[in-house]
């Protein structure tokens, strides 16, 4: 004799945390997506359209998938054995003022004890690429999550912007680890400077998506001068961005190991457009809408909190100081 049982089944996305949410949707990128997006150096515009399409989906998302798109790239050029296709993937290589992670040599192999801080998807990966101080250098290990010794840190991500990532500090006490590469080979390798503009291309998806409420209230109040107006910024900011970025993609392609030694140059004018095309899409969207789509519309506020943590990944004045010396020596060389 047999009874019939309720039938179990997930709760609807709407009705999840926005980590659960974000985290389910990572788990369904991964296995029904990642596959398909290009490595950089292989028809990398294509890359950088799926990363943009991603940040229009969900900037949490966008965040999640890039880690793990960019693990799979790190791994593939450092020679390292690629993820099982169950494996969900971040990289966790922030290095703020601070003690950080360290590593040993053991009779056993590498162990990492510290506390890493920014490690997003700290509950919803199962892997992570983990940069630590060794002995002979800076080095990445490949950890696997399910270790004991590795504990997200509850309370580390109060901020309601880029929540859904799940972006947590995490510690690690005596977990085991394999080298990824050689000292400082994953701050050397040209992939680096590639990887930023991964990620402004995820920024740049979500300055489309804020932007999609100044569409909508153009589209349906066509005579609104002003809201014209910003529109007609926006448009022109977005399509400048989207072209620089289009066109990394086809330079990276037509030199992958940056022989000519253009990357960081590259990367640097992309990122600082695109964050400066993101901050005046926001000022424009929300000076031509008010408080509106602020105030009553979920997704839309959600994409504006998310776009405003997220760009700052962009050092800013720093990042732009930077540019400005290189800009300075590359100007003198052809000055010789």
């Amino acid at each position: 004799m047999t009874t019939d049982r309720p039938r179990h089944e997930d709760p609807p996305l709407s009705l999840l945390s926005p980590e659960s949410r974000a985290g389910q949707l990572f788990a369904d990128f991964v296995a029904e997506e990642a596959a398909q997006v290009p490595l950089p150096g292989r028809a990398t515009a294509g890359r950088f359209t799926a990363l943009a399409e991603l940040g229009r989906r969900d900037l949490s998302l966008a965040r999640l998938a890039e880690g793990h798109l960019d693990a799979v790239a790190i791994m593939h050029e450092l020679e390292h054995a690629l993820p099982a296709p169950d494996e969900r993937w971040g990289v966790w290589a922030a290095r703020p003022p601070g003690p950080g992670v360290t590593a040993r040599r053991t009779e056993q192999g590498w162990r990492l004890t510290g506390l890493k801080p920014y490690c997003s998807g700290a509950r919803s990966c199962t892997h992570a690429l983990v940069t630590a101080d060794a002995e002979d250098g800076y080095r990445l290990f490949a950890v696997a999550l399910g270790h004991p010794g590795v504990s997200p840190v509850a309370g580390t991500w109060p901020a309601v912007g880029m929540r859904g990532s799940d972006t947590l500090d995490v510690a690690f006490e005596d977990v085991a680890a394999r080298t990824v590469g050689d000292p400082e080979g994953y701050l050397r390798r040209p992939g680096f400077l590639h990887g930023g503009i991964g990620v402004a291309a995820c920024w740049l998806g979500g300055a489309q998506a804020v932007s999609a409420a100044l569409y909508s209230r153009v589209a349906t109040d066509g005579a609104n001068d002003h809201a014209a107006a910003h529109l007609g910024t926006v448009d022109l900011l977005l399509h400048t961005a989207k072209t620089m970025v289009q066109e990394a993609g086809d330079a990276i392609d037509a030199d992958p190991l940056d022989e000519r030694g253009e990357a960081s140059l590259r990367g640097l004018r992309v990122r600082a457009l695109v964050e400066k095309v993101c901050t005046e899409v926001m000022e424009h969207v929300g000076r031509a809408t008010g408080a509106g789509p602020l105030c009553h519309d979920e997704r839309h506020a959600q994409a504006v909190a998310d776009l405003t943590v997220y760009v700052r990944q962009h050092h800013a004045e720093s990042n732009l100081a930077e540019l400005g010396r290189l800009v300075a020596r590359e100007s003198t060389k052809e000055a010789r």
